[in-house]
């Protein structure tokens, strides 16, 4: 039977997934929206197929319509991408009962590590450390109170099922937790369809540290180093780089043995990475694993010379690893920004139309990862991100100096967008030092604002 992929997703890592897959030789199928009729992904696949309306539910998340169309079309598995599916445990299992391959892991690793109560309890056992927190679900306002006034301030609520940035809120006083409490509830509710939560201690100018692994179903499991994620908005990415500007070799290896320890331990195959922030002193604490190909996941690429996504679909089909532990090598330095349609001047509100004239940049180091083109309209109806600039320079500080030229390069007229935004955060000084955490953009935003 000749291997054929249906890819569950749309944007920019939909054509990532289908690059990938031709230079496998494997035939792709694209489901769309009526939005995307327009998109690249329709044209550069072998097939497509509408699987529905505008919005999400009527489409991208829509399981019934995306198994009808892999089954209807001969495909033998299913690239989910990141975020709308990916993580769905339901969607994971039937696609395995159907007997088509599911580009993750199994179904049963990513039900146990999308509870986030289980998840801390399984990286406590293979002796990782875990933020101080509640022991599980908080049952009311007064229990989580209780466990609060006992932790201290700050703490950070979470949902249960989150992901993304959603569902968590920091509560720096006793006063102000049932507010926090509720509305973390309803924002868990609106965005997962579970309004469970959790709270954990947060910990003051933290960095956001995570470290990509893979696994196959030979039992071997590596890490590809670590990925700065700190520089976020409203708990969403903006820019990522590796390495760390905090790490050292020996702070390296142990979050890579834990990130390990933690994927064997459940058995994990496939792509994912597992998330820890590192205080001020340098300690390092396991938050979550995403059981999924990342956004950021070309930095580490550039990093390693180590084509993840197809790697995954190599796992998928029952491959081993190509590459060992002690193989991975990783070179220079790379810095990748998010480009969205969005204005900054009006607190980062969506900017969706259409797309009159586009200027890509280029060069040595250069490389983008995109779904738009002159003439493309940005729908209104999901995530608002346009482009993945990434770049790779020798030394961090090249790498900036690339990222600013490549910024500056980056012509996208019609709509608003934050590259003007990126271009003055890379000509931030404390930026350019390395010293920043997970406040630092918000910090920045609100300095603006007050002039």
């Amino acid at each position: 039977m000749q291997n054929k992929v249906l890819i569950a997703n749309r944007g920019e890592i939909a054509l990532r997934i289908i690059r990938a897959c031709k230079e496998l030789g494997i035939k792709t199928v694209a489901v769309y929206s009526k939005a995307d009729t327009d998109s690249l992904q329709v044209k550069f696949a072998d097939e497509s197929i509408c699987i529905g309306g505008d919005r999400s539910y009527e489409s991208y998340l829509n399981i019934n319509r995306i198994l009808s169309a892999a089954i209807s079309t001969g495909c033998n598995a299913i690239h989910p991408g990141y975020g709308f599916l990916s993580e769905n445990e339901k969607f994971a299992k039937i696609i395995e009962e159907c007997n088509i391959h599911f580009i993750g892991p199994k179904s049963d690793v990513i039900a146990l590590l999308g509870n986030k109560s289980t998840a801390r309890k399984m990286a406590k056992q293979f002796h990782i450390p875990i933020i101080e927190g509640s022991e599980g679900i908080i049952q009311s306002v007064d229990e989580g109170q209780r466990i609060a006034d006992k932790i201290g301030y700050p703490v950070l609520i979470k949902a249960m099922s989150g992901g993304g940035g959603k569902g968590m809120m920091i509560v720096k006083k006793s006063e102000d937790f049932a507010k926090a409490y509720h509305q973390t509830q309803m924002e868990a509710k609106a965005n997962f369809g579970d309004d469970s939560v959790y709270l954990e201690r947060f910990i003051e100018s933290a960095r956001h540290i995570e470290i990509q692994v893979i696994g196959d179903s030979f039992g071997n499991v590596v890490h590809l180093g670590e990925r700065d994620c700190s520089m976020q908005r409203r708990n969403q990415k903006v820019i990522e780089e590796s390495p760390s500007p905090v790490m050292t070799p020996l702070l390296r290896r142990a979050m890579g043995q834990a990130a390990i320890r933690l994927a064997k331990g459940v058995g994990y195959t496939n792509a994912g990475t597992v998330e820890f922030v590192v205080d001020p002193e340098g300690k390092f604490y396991f938050i979550e694993m995403n059981t999924r190909i990342q956004v950021e996941h070309p930095v580490t690429e550039l990093q390693t010379g180590i084509d993840l996504v197809k790697e995954q679909i190599k796992v998928a089909y029952g491959n081993e690893l190509s590459f060992k532990q002690r193989e991975v090598v990783f070179e220079g330095h790379t810095i990748e920004c998010r480009i969205n349609a969005e204005d900054p001047t009006a607190n980062f509100r969506p900017s969706p139309g259409k797309i009159k004239n586009i200027v890509f940049p280029g060069g040595n180091g250069v490389r983008l990862d995109t779904h738009i083109y002159g003439g493309y309209i940005v729908p209104p109806f999901y995530d608002s991100m346009l482009a993945k600039l990434i770049v790779h320079a020798p030394t961090r500080k090249e790498a900036i100096r690339k990222m600013r030229v490549a910024l500056e390069q980056f012509i996208i007229d019609g709509i608003v967008t934050n590259i003007d935004f990126l271009y003055v955060l890379m000509h931030n000084a404390e930026f350019v030092k390395g010293i920043y955490d997970t406040k630092f953009i918000q910090k920045v935003v609100e300095e603006e604002q007050n002039g």
